[in-house]
């Protein structure tokens, strides 16, 4: 990634920056958590349990899977452990909960929270890549088929990387796999049934857990859903698109009817999309470094901004490059995560043959994105899978939850990364209940509304679901956070 696209996404700590085994019962071995207090966080408890790499063959080796635990903070009250995922691919459950990341005080009150770190990722056995591999330049977006040649061959040669290092790891990073190693985490816990809170990629954690283990299932709260039965990239690529589009419309009408706005009073549409012309033809330079502003960068900046919603920050920045004038400094080092296409490319067969349906699906996503252009994290996802080594595990399928008692699903109205529409996709395959939350940005249960809240901690509590149809008001971006610390991350 360019120096400018470091600066252009937002502030908040970035991880991307989102069938067929045997329904084995988990490892007998993992009965308990030898629980120790985690050196670098007080408070918080570390430990792991040990779960087989190939669920289908226990006796091919096994893996590790870390906990971080933060202990009811009224134990006579205790109901017993709220596992929880931040996203991802790539997302670190154990390091959000030791950074203090939490549920309402009123659920941490009553509840052990359990982060962890899903296979692969963090400090559960880790999938390794090559630096040299992963380092290598690659077209981001190739512009004709030796480009796109060229991106495959990265992609492949990362891939066996990935491989080489990781042993059997590196091709059973997907989220079926993830499922089996929540249930072991939940016999190690003690817990008879599954309490679950789990945010976009995460999602799809807690959605494969009902299909394969729905007699274990208390209670399981889904914020901001993946849809894991779309089947091609471009109605992938373009349902993301969209999303991002509309949230734009949102933050252009903000900004029309906000004083403190950068752009308050100016065409914020037309200004951005000479901005993306001039980013196309190579002319669009970054104030601070002169270094070039390509068209994914810019991408990025929408996509980092609207998670929160930072609307204020991508004003100022948008300002800056229109002007000339320098925008400010947001943030210099974006980690790069390999993990996230050992996990996608495991979950997601979506086959894109060559350039030509590349752009194909590159120019139809622009048509319903006309200042937006593209989702960058949607863009990503596809390309990281074109020429990747190892065929996809988890094939993408209309979920089949059979028995589970119901599931509270949440979501934004405009959310930029889980597109509203995939939520509702979920509801009606699962059965579940849908709580909209209508406003904008990325995790519902941390958009300080207190009407998501309540109906999610009841859910968690007692199991009472909200009414079917039920809506949250919008809460105006900036009010004071009503939960201190969502999940860091810019991803599913």
């Amino acid at each position: 990634m360019s120096g400018v696209a470091r600066r252009l996404v937002t502030a908040v700590a970035v991880t991307t920056v989102w069938g067929g085994l045997l329904a084995a019962t988990p490892a007998s071995a993992a009965e308990s958590v030898d629980w120790q207090p985690c050196a670098d966080a007080p408070g918080v408890d570390c430990g792991s349990v040990t779960v087989p790499v190939d669920w289908a063959h226990p006796d091919r080796g096994t893996t590790t899977v870390a906990l971080a635990r933060r202990k009811a903070a009224d134990p006579r009250a205790r109901i017993g452990s709220v596992l929880m995922d931040p996203g991802g691919p790539g997302g670190s459950g154990t390091e959000q909960v030791k950074n203090g990341w939490s549920l309402s005080p009123e659920i941490t009150r009553r509840f052990d929270t359990v982060g962890f770190d899903p296979r692969g990722v963090g400090a559960s056995g880790r999938i390794s890549c090559g630096l040299e591999e992963l380092i290598a330049d690659h077209p981001r977006v190739p512009r004709n088929q030796a480009e796109f040649d060229r991106l495959a061959a990265y992609n492949r040669k990362l891939g066996e990387s990935c491989d080489r290092l990781s042993g059997p790891l590196g091709r059973f990073g997907d989220t079926k796999s993830v499922a089996r190693d929540m249930d072991a985490i939940r016999v190690a816990l003690g817990e008879p049934k599954l309490t679950y809170y789990g945010v976009s990629y995460g999602t799809l954690m807690g959605q494969q857990y009902a299909e394969l283990f729905p007699d274990k299932v208390r209670a399981l709260v889904l914020d901001s859903n993946m849809d894991h039965s779309q089947l091609t990239a471009a109605e992938f690529l373009i349902s993301e698109t969209r999303s991002v589009q509309a949230e734009f419309a949102e933050f252009a009408a903000w900004c029309d009817r906000t004083p403190s706005c950068a752009l308050h009073g100016r065409d914020v549409s037309r200004l951005t999309r000479e901005l993306q012309e001039k980013a196309a033809r190579g002319e669009l330079k970054d104030p601070q470094s002169g270094e070039p502003v390509e068209p994914l960068d810019l991408a990025a900046a929408f996509q980092g901004n609207f998670y929160a919603p930072s609307w204020n920050r991508l004003a100022t920045v948008l300002k800056g490059l229109t002007d000339g004038t320098a925008p400010p400094r947001l943030r210099d080092d974006v980690p790069i995560n390999y993990v996230f296409p050992s996990v996608f490319c495991d979950d997601w067969r979506m086959p894109v043959h060559d350039f030509a349906e590349l752009e194909t699906d590159r120019r139809v996503a622009a048509a319903f994105a006309p200042d937006v252009k593209v989702n960058s994290l949607g863009w990503t996802a596809v390309t990281s899978c074109i020429g990747w080594p190892d065929p996809a595990n988890n094939l993408q399928h209309p979920l089949r939850v059979h028995g589970a008692p119901p599931v509270l699903l949440l979501s934004s109205r405009h959310d930029p990364a889980t597109p509203y529409a995939w939520s509702q996709t979920v509801a009606r395959q699962t059965g579940g209940t849908l709580l909209t939350y209508d406003g904008w940005g990325h995790g519902a249960y941390f958009k300080n509304s207190s009407c998501v809240v309540k109906a999610t901690d009841e859910y968690l509590i007692s199991g009472r679901l909200p009414a079917p149809g039920t809506h949250c008001a919008a809460v105006e971006p900036g009010t004071t956070a009503l939960i201190a610390r969502p999940p860091s991350t810019i991803s599913f």
